[in-house]
């Protein structure tokens, strides 16, 4: 169901990303194009959690979970976008979603397979494979000019998507624990089970997004900036909440898949809509 639940995810976040290119193309940037889209996700967000539950009641642990999630979305965008003027696109992509293979590894280790987290011997074959599949054909880095500063922001993404992935797991750990309170004081079972997490999260980095936006470009959003940036939120609100889920209902075996098979799926249906419409 998981695994399901991940491909429909991924079918939302590669519409999010052609709405990206749209705005770009029409005279926008990717800075004002995500001040729309992660407070779209905020309502989207609004509307799939708190607002369907009926659940208006917010602790401040969940708060501050979503916030540090929002924070880190932040610091993944900015280097991102960052990473992608200065170097390749295709090997700066590959790095990003090579984080995907390590969250099943680093879920083992920590907690391992009483926690629902095992790694076998075809898990890492398969991550091999994935990470073999996302570096083909990847080249450009010897021809790119500003190396040293591309290489400290592909890091820099590469960490904080890796930091992203496992907070979504671990959250799913503690989210189905009769009693988190076993390995962890931050949260009870009421508390983890608030559906404030992905709201503050985007609230967050939206905000954050917006200053960044006003500091470095002082001018007026272009209109269809502002109606592609709608709408690729809207489709990357769906995405996240589609992820989210996906952790919390992933059987153990599929915990150390599904984030790959995101990240091979977006490839795959975002290099479609790049070859037909482009």
């Amino acid at each position: 169901m998981a695994i399901i639940i991940m491909l429909l995810a991924s079918l939302f976040v590669s519409i999010s990303n052609l709405f990206m290119r749209k705005s770009i193309d029409c005279g926008g940037t990717a800075k004002g194009h995500l001040v729309f889209q992660m407070g779209t996700g905020f309502l989207i967000a609004l509307a799939l959690n708190p607002v369907q539950a009926g659940d208006y009641s917010v602790n401040a642990p969940i708060a501050g979970l979503g916030m540090l999630a929002g924070v880190i979305v932040f610091g993944l965008l900015f280097t991102l976008g960052k990473a992608l003027e200065k170097g390749p696109p295709g090997i700066t992509f590959s790095i990003l979603n090579g984080a995907t293979v390590l969250p099943a590894v680093i879920m083992a280790i920590a907690f391992g397979a009483a926690r629902g987290f095992p790694y076998t011997y075809w898990h890492g074959v398969g991550s091999a494979l994935v990470l073999a599949g996302l570096f083909w054909g990847s080249q450009g880095i010897d021809q790119t000019k500003e190396r040293g500063t591309w290489i400290k922001l592909a890091v820099g993404m590469f960490t904080f998507h890796l930091l992203l992935l496992c907070l979504f797991q671990w959250r799913a750990m503690l989210f189905n624990m009769e009693n988190p309170l076993e390995i962890t004081s931050l949260f009870t079972r009421a508390e983890i089970h608030s559906p404030w997490f992905l709201p503050f999260m985007f609230l967050t980095a939206a905000a954050l997004q917006i200053v960044t936006f006003t500091r470095f470009e002082k001018r007026a959003f272009h209109p269809k900036e502002m109606l592609y940036g709608t709408i690729g939120g809207a489709a990357n609100g769906i995405c996240t909440y589609l992820m989210v889920l996906a952790t919390e209902v992933a059987s153990p075996l599929e915990n150390a898949v599904i984030f790959p098979v995101f990240s091979v799926v977006t490839i795959i249906l975002s290099n479609v809509w790049g070859e037909k419409l482009y």
